[in-house]
């Protein structure tokens, strides 16, 4: 990492710009990064040799990092990280290299040499922007309203930080002293359940996660009353865990006490800290963080906070909170996405389309606004107008490949897999080998019935993603994909051998295996792995998932000479899906 970089942002980002003046302090910002939501994700735009980059606002990243497949798809250099460095993530680490990007554009402004940490998991984007950009001073984080600024507080008492918070109360929470370059993290104190709790403050985080540790520590386990299983936690590396959520009695966080969270826990690792405070947190507050005084302000702005629709907020003495947002309206398109990013972020897909509309009626000829529209409508139950917005998104820009992909999942949902099939070869004739859509593309192409092109899309993805926490997943899709072909039946063990490695006991991973062993003769093997994938399966109930499951037991159990086990599994399974006996005819299996 060149330390001429970190200079050069210093100098160059400190220049004049328009200040806010507050009693004897003055507040200046002197960079302002339009962010937009992207689910939970905040996106920022940049770019990487004049090529379009789309970047995670990621505080609690120590440095700027892309993914390997990333660097490999904007024609990036790497240099050899000492053997001794490791990026290390939630449940995770990974190997590292360095990137110097020349020009590096963003918010308008493009520097010519950007130090970037290269490796770990792709997150659906180019990579992550972090602590060496967001906290060379101080750093105001405004996801409510769309934007992140970088600030600089001259002779100002801390008291005076909340600029914005005229006549209503803030919070601030003390910081653990930064200490560069690797301890550069924004951590605090939280109290849950009354006990006190260290926590990173991290808008790359879609959610807010405790350890096992932490929840135990504040009485709660999975066996705990009302915890409920919530799925598989992935971090930087390849690893996984298993998460659940609960219902715990208090949080405080500086002050801003909530009853009854519903707070997301794992088996995960997260070095010195407790837990992540997520971008769900930042989407309800304003947040200025003061690095030099190691302290960080907070409002709260509204909206859903830790599961719940908190009404009714009150200050210290009991008064009532007025929480109405005078922010001034857009005055552009782009201000209209990015609030209805915002609000769809936090499910209100109604006035999310209203600004959508407002969006579309100032820019008519920028695609995008039609398939953001289209995503909330979707999301909004409004099949047929998503349907149409899809359509005009690619009439506007047809290389679109977000939207789509997404038709094309419209399509599939739809009973269209001709139409999805076609949307799909698009795409995959226009990705670059290493992108990280193909591991998507390679599902979505196995549900359109394009099987060979499914594997070869796998294929692309497991080899420019080495140490991805996706692996898993497309380990098993390819171990699937060559049992449904009767095609190098070994390869397709050994994908769903690993895939189980990193998941066992995984249900889908296991019925893929059961399939694979069938092929391959080895009928006590299969049926020992379909009774595994179906121990959770409970007579008369069915999951449509367990369907397929059950149908292909029956087939095994057949083979074997179980008639009765055979016709029961066969009724069970044709009772939930009566299709899947096609299904099994189209793969050349039969009973």
């Amino acid at each position: 990492m060149s330390k001429r970089w970190l200079r050069y942002v210093a100098v160059a980002l400190l220049a004049p710009l328009p200040s806010r003046a507050l009693a004897a302090c003055q507040i200046r910002q002197f960079l302002e990064l339009p962010v937009t939501m992207s689910g939970p994700r905040p996106i920022v735009s940049a770019s990487i040799g004049g090529k379009d980059a789309r970047l995670i606002l990621d505080s609690g990243a120590f440095f700027s990092t892309l993914s390997r497949a990333s660097a490999q798809e904007y024609g990036l250099q790497l240099a050899a990280a000492p053997s001794w460095f490791r990026l290390r993530g939630i449940n995770g680490d990974a190997s590292a290299s360095f990137a110097t990007v020349k020009d590096f554009g963003l918010a308008g402004a493009t520097l010519p040499r950007v130090d970037f940490i290269v490796g770990g998991s792709d997150t659906g984007t180019v990579g992550l922007l972090g602590q060496n950009i967001l906290g060379i001073a101080d750093v105001e984080y405004d996801l409510p309203h769309g934007h992140v600024r970088l600030m600089k507080a001259d002779d100002c008492a801390v008291d005076s930080l909340a600029y914005w918070a005229t006549g209503r109360p803030y919070s601030i929470v003390p910081l653990v002293p930064r200490q560069p370059p690797f301890q550069t993290h924004t951590i605090g104190t939280v109290t849950i359940n009354g006990v006190k709790l260290k926590a990173v403050f991290d808008t790359g985080a879609g959610s807010s996660i405790l350890t096992l540790a932490a929840a135990k520590r504040a009485g709660v386990t999975p066996e705990s009353p009302g915890v409920e299983p919530a799925g598989i936690a992935t971090g930087l590396g390849s690893k996984s865990a298993r998460s659940w959520i609960a219902t715990f009695a208090t949080i405080e966080i500086g002050g801003e006490a909530l009853k009854h969270p519903k707070i997301r826990f794992g088996d995960v690792t997260l070095g010195q800290a407790d837990m992540l405070i997520g971008a769900d947190f930042f989407l309800s507050h304003r947040i200025y963080v003061a690095n030099k005084a190691s302290k960080m302000l907070i409002t709260y702005e509204g909206g859903p906070l830790f599961g719940l629709n908190p009404r009714g907020a009150v200050d210290p003495e009991g008064k009532k909170l007025d929480l109405t947002d005078k922010t001034p309206e857009p005055t552009d398109a782009e201000g209209y996405s990015r609030r209805a990013a915002i609000l769809s972020s936090q499910g209100r897909f109604e006035p999310a389309i209203a600004d959508l509309d407002r969006a579309i009626a100032l820019a008519p000829a920028v695609g995008r606004y039609f398939g953001q529209r289209a995503i909330a409508r979707l999301a909004n139950g409004q099949l047929l107008l998503a349907a149409a917005d899809f359509d005009r998104a690619l009439q506007a820009d047809p290389g679109d490949a977000d939207a789509r992909i997404a038709r094309a999942g419209m399509r599939l949902g739809g009973r269209d897999p001709k139409g999805a099939a076609e949307d799909l070869a698009i795409v995959d004739k226009a990705l670059p080998p290493t992108s990280d859509k193909r591991l998507v593309l390679g599902q979505m192409l196995d549900a359109a019935g394009q099987l060979d092109a499914s594997v070869g899309n796998f294929d692309a993805w497991l080899k420019s993603h080495p140490q991805d926490a996706k692996r898993a997943v497309a380990l098993n899709g390819r171990c699937w994909v060559r049992a449904q072909l009767n095609r190098d039946l070994d390869g397709a063990l050994d994908d769903c051998n690993a895939a189980l490695k990193q998941r066992p006991g995984t249900a889908s991973y296991l019925d893929s295996r059961a399939l694979v062993r069938f092929r391959r003769g080895e009928l006590a093997a299969a049926l020992a792995d379909y009774d595994a994938a179906l121990k959770d399966y409970v007579p008369p109930k069915i999951a449509p998932r367990s369907a397929w499951t059950l149908y292909a037991r029956s087939l095994v159990k057949r083979r074997l000479g179980d008639t009765a086990g055979a016709e029961a599994d066969r009724a069970a399974a044709l009772a939930a899906a009566p299709g899947v006996e096609e299904r099994a005819r189209r793969m050349g299996l039969s009973g």
